[in-house]
C-alpha cells in the first residue's frame, strides 16, 4: 500500500514543475502561419500582412500570410479549426466570420465560437450611410423625411445578398421604421460605381471603399456607425448625435486561435496585437485604406463576437437568408 506523500516529496514536484516551466522555450520556436480567407489585396490581407511584419520584427521568427480564399472565407476558417492548437496557426479574421453561422447553417465544420479563442482585434473600419445624386440630402434628418415621404421607392445597393452591408441595412431600416428596395450586386466595387452615377440612391458601405469618393464629393456621407467619430472622416456624425440609438456596425479585423491553444502563446499574441494597435507607423500604413488600429482583446472580444452571432442570425432568419 502506497503511503501518502511527504511535504518534502511535494515540495521536490513542485521546484521540478517551476523548473521545467522556466526553462520550455519561449513561444513561437516555428514560423506562424496566418490565414487569410480572402484574395490578396482586401482589407483583411492588408492587416494580416501589416501585423506580420511587426510581430515577425518583434518575434524575431517568421511569419507568413497564406490566402486561402473561397465561400465567404469558410474555406480558411475550417482550415484553421482543424490545425493542431499551437498557436502557429491562426485565422486573419474579419466581421463576416459572425455571419457564417446565420448563412451556413449546418453546413460548416466548425462552430464560429467554440471552435476558437478570439485574442484581440487588429484594426476596424467605420461602416458609413453614404447617398449619390439621386439622392440629394445632406444630414440623416433630411433623408429619413424624404425616405418615410416616398416608401417602397428608394434603393439601397450592397456587396450582395447576406453580405455584412445588407444585414447592417436591414439593422438600419428597423430601427429607423424606413420601406426601401434591396438592390444586390455582385461585389462593393459595382454597386459604388452604381451609386455614383444615380442608378441606386444609397449604400452602407465601409469608410476605407468610398472615402476617395467623399472626398472628391461624387458621394455625400450622413453619419457613420461607430461609437465615436471616424478619425477619417471627423466632420461626419455617428447615427447615436443624430438619434438613432445602439446602430453600431463597425467592420473589424483581428486574430482568432483555434481552441485549445496554449496560454503562453495567447499571452504573447495579446501582446503583439496590443503593441501593433499602438503604433503610430502602423496608423499611418493603415489609413490609407480607410482602416484604424484597433486592439480589443480576451474577454470583451469574446462578447463582441457573441453578441454579433446572435445579432447576425436573428437578422438571417427574419430575412430568410441562406446561402448556397
Amino acid at each position: 500500500m502506497l503511503g501518502k506523500p511527504t511535504l518534502s516529496a511535494i515540495g521536490a514536484i513542485v521546484a521540478a514543475t517551476a523548473a521545467a516551466a522556466q526553462t520550455s522555450p519561449p513561444y513561437p520556436q516555428q514560423p506562424v502561419k496566418l490565414v487569410v480567407g480572402f484574395a490578396a489585396g482586401g482589407p483583411s490581407d492588408l492587416v494580416a500582412r501589416v501585423f506580420a511584419d511587426q510581430a515577425a520584427k518583434s518575434l524575431s521568427q517568421t511569419v507568413i500570410v497564406e490566402n486561402k480564399p473561397g465561400a465567404n472565407a469558410v474555406l480558411a476558417t475550417e482550415a484553421v479549426a482543424a490545425a493542431k492548437p499551437d498557436g502557429l496557426t491562426l485565422l486573419a479574421a474579419a466581421t463576416n466570420h459572425t455571419m457564417i453561422p446565420a448563412l451556413y447553417t449546418g453546413r460548416i465544420k466548425f462552430d464560429a465560437a467554440k471552435s476558437f479563442v478570439p485574442v484581440c482585434t487588429l484594426a476596424s473600419s467605420a461602416t458609413v450611410l453614404v447617398v449619390g445624386p439621386s439622392m440629394p440630402v445632406k444630414t440623416v434628418g433630411e433623408f429619413l423625411d424624404r425616405v418615410k415621404a416616398r416608401p417602397d421607392t428608394a434603393t439601397y445597393a450592397t456587396p450582395g445578398q447576406g453580405s455584412s452591408p445588407h444585414l447592417a441595412t436591414e439593422q438600419f431600416r428597423k430601427l429607423a421604421g424606413l420601406s426601401m428596395i434591396h438592390v444586390p450586386y455582385k461585389g462593393a466595387a459595382p454597386a459604388v460605381t452604381d451609386l455614383i452615377g444615380g442608378q441606386v440612391d444609397l449604400s452602407f458601405a465601409t469608410v476605407g471603399s468610398v472615402l476617395p469618393h467623399i472626398k472628391s464629393g461624387k458621394l455625400t456621407a450622413l453619419a457613420v456607425a461607430s461609437r465615436q467619430r471616424s478619425a477619417l472622416l471627423p466632420q461626419v456624425p455617428t447615427f447615436e448625435e443624430v438619434g438613432i440609438k445602439g446602430f453600431v456596425i463597425d467592420t473589424w479585423y483581428g486574430l482568432l486561435a483555434p481552441a485549445g491553444t496554449p496560454v503562453e502563446a495567447l499571452r504573447v499574441l495579446t501582446r503583439e496585437a496590443n503593441d501593433f494597435a499602438r503604433s503610430p507607423a502602423v496608423r499611418e500604413r493603415l489609413a490609407g485604406a480607410g482602416l484604424e488600429p484597433q486592439g480589443v482583446c480576451g474577454e470583451p472580444f469574446v462578447a463582441q463576437i457573441a453578441r454579433e452571432i446572435d445579432a447576425n442570425t436573428r437578422i438571417a432568419r427574419e430575412l430568410n437568408l441562406k446561402t448556397e
